[in-house]
């Protein structure tokens, strides 16, 4: 495992917990981070992502634990599409998330057009489109694969980025919005009711 350069850390600002990322984004981008949060129950989430040069997500590997339950994903695009695996141990149902579905994704052919993981409650996640795509106005939408924490089950959503104007941009996914303050490089600085750095 090597030394990564860079370092970014976020507090929540909605329950009690943070996320941590070391990364290098000289080429794409290389990311090792952590979430720990005290709702909707106790969890820490360790997790790998990379993508290739262009920013599109190539890999994703992550590792969700809370007392009496561990679940695992595995997250790969190949040529013919995504390859999703998943486990779990233990039952999360029991710790207090009785309507949380099985980690993975029931039909990865759905997420033949996602182009980025999208690791809920992660500010770090949503620079992959703004990278990608070279986002510095106007407005695009794209389709990620939504990784929902802690449960690890994968879901097809679509979002749309605006540009408000240098260092705000406007996310939105169904009814939902929030206007993000991000630093020069695309990295969030403020998610309002998530998180701050």
């Amino acid at each position: 495992m090597s030394v990564l350069p860079r370092t970014l850390l976020w507090q929540r600002t909605d329950v009690h917990g943070a996320e941590h990322v070391v990364f290098d984004d000289h080429r794409g981008l290389t990311a090792r981070g952590v979430a720990v949060a005290a709702g909707p129950v106790p969890y820490e989430c360790r997790y790998e992502l990379d993508t290739d040069d262009g920013w599109f997500s190539t890999r994703f590997d992550a590792t969700a634990e809370g007392g009496g339950w561990m679940r695992k994903l595995h997250l790969e695009r190949t040529v013919r599409g995504w390859r999703v695996t998943a486990a779990e141990q233990g039952d999360l149902a029991a710790a207090g998330q009785p309507n949380a579905l099985p980690p993975g994704a029931e039909d990865p052919d759905r997420m033949a057009d996602a182009y980025d993981i999208d690791l809920d409650t992660s500010p770090l996640t949503n620079t992959l489109p703004l990278r990608r795509l070279g986002l510095i106005d106007g407005t695009v939408t794209v389709v990620a694969a939504w990784v929902q924490l802690p449960s690890l089950a994968v879901i097809t959503n679509t979002q749309t980025y605006t540009v408000l104007e240098p260092g705000r941009v406007r996310y939105a996914a169904g009814s939902f919005t929030a206007d993000l303050e991000v630093d020069e490089n695309g990295y969030v600085v403020r998610y309002p009711g998530l998180a701050t750095r």
